[in-house]
């Protein structure tokens, strides 16, 4: 009897440990979002995907969280090169001003994937590649902003998420910095 009631009281101190346990990494995680959010200009929309993400809501440091946000950000901008590669061949109308927006998202991919390389050794060149894809986001505004047809407005409102990703992976390249030289660029 005395050995079922010592494993029984492992057995319960095991699983309430887990749960005693739990809240305090979920502490942390968050420092490191509020770390990285209190970088960015749209503070509401950063907690609300990085606490949703996980990934990033699972990141164990601000590196982590950092690729975790670059990932996430790398992930929209390949599905918009998808959409405008695809509404390029679709739409006669519209070819060559989505062929030039396919090719700026394709760009854009191609910064944050250096962003993401560069990020351990050198986080500044990874925020500058980050901040640069922001000209690109420009680009296509000024392509297909104007129009009205379905497709443009869906690019738009994809291209107004890329800008919100951006700032979030500037936030997140300039916390593993921690120097915060770039919060001023950003304000």
């Amino acid at each position: 009897m005395a050995s079922s009631s010592s494993y029984f009281c492992v057995l319960t101190m095991t699983i309430l440990s887990q749960f005693l346990l739990a809240p305090t990494s979920a502490l942390t995680n968050r420092e490191y979002i509020d770390a990285n959010c209190q970088r960015v200009k749209n503070k509401t929309f950063c907690i609300d995907t990085l606490t949703t993400y996980p990934p990033t809501l699972s990141a164990t440091g601000l590196l982590p969280l950092a690729e975790g946000v670059i990932n996430l950000a790398i992930a929209h901008a390949e599905k918009t090169a998808g959409f405008a590669a695809e509404t390029a061949k679709n739409e006669a109308a519209l070819k060559t001003q989505f062929t030039e927006c396919h090719d700026a998202y394709v760009s854009i991919v191609a910064s944050l994937k250096s962003a993401s390389l560069e990020l351990k050794e050198s986080p500044d060149t990874a925020n500058y590649d980050v901040m640069v894809s922001s000209d690109d986001t420009s680009r296509v505004k000024d392509l297909v902003g104007k129009n009205l047809d379905k497709s443009s407005k869906t690019l738009v409102e994809m291209t107004l998420q890329m800008d919100k990703l951006l700032d979030l992976a500037a936030g997140a390249t300039d916390a593993v910095d921690d120097d915060d030289e770039n919060i001023v660029r950003r304000t």
